[in-house]
């Protein structure tokens, strides 16, 4: 996938249809249920191919934590975060066509621990975004490392695979990642998610994540973290070191647009000095998304 181009007035216009504003509650925002086209065990591979409108293709999965703690963090990526993700893609340019896709994940124990949009140029991406159902469960562990296998085992992208040129990766929650207490995903799992068989007894979130990054550029974001901030960048460092950004305050994710484009400059070889630099017209802005990539190295 990844025909047409993005424009502004087409947001506006989905928002507006479909009567969501500021005051919108997560539960009038999403679909009540979820749905089996955004279930990866219903299809084989979302993909990001180049074509005449996208010559160029880069594809960016932006995922996101939608249990309880995090409903708030879904309302900001449907209604500010992504449409100006994209506008700043365009306007800052770090990178060529950006073909987007959307996750949502949760917990283990969630009826859908991972739900994925096609990878999409236009508005489409966000008009699936609206059809996907925000569970806001719990009581399990963090999704992140099923994010990771099913970017690695469940994409086909031309950026990589004809111009050996990685896409980006970022996941965005406020827990730690299921971690080598629980050893990692099992069998059971991936069968029942991705309806995959596997020979391996497991797959630990290490090992997810250095599949992923085959083929994908990782990265974590933290926000207000349920532990410490300190613990939480301590796990997160084992799994993803120098791949990890943290936002301290809830009402910061407001950010995530500036975080995500400063990242991607990063990768593509610019220096933080002047990546802080460009949001000079900010000072909250310069100053918090230095604070919150400031262990980021690449």
């Amino acid at each position: 996938m990844g025909y047409g181009s993005y424009q502004a007035t087409d947001w506006q216009k989905l928002k507006q249809s479909r009567g969501i504003n500021a005051s919108s509650e997560v539960k009038d925002m999403f679909a009540k249920s979820a749905k089996d086209k955004y279930l990866p065990k219903y299809f084989d591979k979302r993909e990001s191919f180049d074509s005449v409108d996208s010559p160029d293709s880069t594809p960016i999965i932006i995922a996101f934590d939608d249990t309880a703690s995090m409903g708030y963090l879904a309302k900001e990526i449907a209604t500010n975060a992504l449409n100006k993700t994209i506008l700043e893609i365009y306007d800052k340019k770090p990178v060529t066509n950006p073909h987007v896709c959307c996750a949502a994940f949760g917990n283990n124990t969630d009826n859908a621990p991972l739900q994925v949009t096609q990878f999409e140029a236009d508005v489409r991406v966000a008009e699936q975004l609206f059809d996907m159902y925000i569970e806001q469960g719990g009581n399990g562990y963090s999704g992140d490392p099923y994010v990771w296998y099913f970017a690695a085992k469940h994409t086909k992208i031309d950026s990589y695979e004809k111009r050996n040129k990685k896409g980006f990766l970022f996941t965005i929650g406020d827990d730690f990642c299921k971690n080598s207490v629980i050893k990692g995903m099992e069998k059971w799992e991936l069968k029942e998610i991705f309806g995959d068989d596997i020979k391996e007894d497991l797959i630990t979130p290490e090992q997810a994540y250095e599949m992923a990054c085959e083929k994908y550029n990782v990265f974590h974001i933290i926000v207000k973290p349920l532990c410490l901030p300190k613990r939480a960048m301590e796990n997160w460092e084992t799994i993803a070191p120098g791949h990890t950004a943290i936002i301290y305050m809830q009402e910061h994710v407001s950010y995530i647009p500036e975080i995500i484009i400063s990242i991607m400059q990063l990768v593509n070889g610019a220096n933080k000095e002047d990546v802080l630099a460009q949001w000079e017209g900010d000072l909250n802005t310069r100053i918090w998304v230095g604070r919150a990539i400031q262990r980021i190295e690449v």
